[in-house]
């Protein structure tokens, strides 16, 4: 490990992960909405706000996988020293994914909860070019009518939604931005 993992966490653990836990709920109450995340500098090729989400939501209890190029010696030894988040070898035996939408597809390759236990699910954490207001319609929980978000693949967002209360929920992030989907948005394609 060296000494760049040391740095790029939190300024202020309490305050910044107060508030970008918040940010990450909001987010996910509110599909379409777009926060800003910059509490994190990890290094390349994760975004602030996909650095962010990682500190805030894993730990050593929540196995992580980073797929296509955050595959990186520098990622791993990040996500160690600052979350002790073990990294695991595929989709298959993660609760957070995070890279580039090619990297993680299919969405049927992670954990979808059972029937008695919905909640043990994998959540995706979705790299993009640009999160910018619009794109696919979605309604459902926490919209009043409707909202609409860039999504990659419009189509295996509504499969993983016709699943509900399975499936998996997904973060989506851009530099300092994120959106959420959960699985319970119905997304009209």
């Amino acid at each position: 490990m060296d000494a760049a993992s040391l740095t790029g966490g939190l300024r202020d653990p309490a305050r910044d992960g107060a508030r970008a836990f918040r940010a990450a709920m909001e987010v996910m109450a509110r599909p379409g909405t777009i926060a800003t995340l910059d509490h994190a500098a990890p290094p390349a090729p994760l975004s602030a706000a996909a650095g962010t989400l990682l500190l805030v939501l894993c730990d050593p209890d929540t196995p992580v996988w980073l797929a296509g190029a955050c595959e990186t010696g520098a990622v791993r030894d990040w996500l160690a020293f600052h979350t002790g988040a073990p990294v695991v070898a595929g989709p298959g035996d993660c609760a957070f994914a995070v890279g580039r939408w090619d990297a993680l597809t299919p969405l049927d390759a992670y954990p979808a909860g059972t029937p008695e236990y919905p909640d043990r699910s994998a959540t995706l954490i979705v790299e993009l070019d640009r999160l910018l207001p619009g794109g696919t319609v979605l309604e459902g929980p926490g919209i009043a009518v409707q909202a609409a978000l860039p999504l990659p693949d419009p189509a295996a967002f509504a499969a993983n939604a016709a699943r509900f209360p399975l499936g998996v929920d997904t973060f989506f992030t851009s530099g300092t931005h994120v959106a959420a989907l959960p699985r319970s948005t119905k997304v009209l394609v």
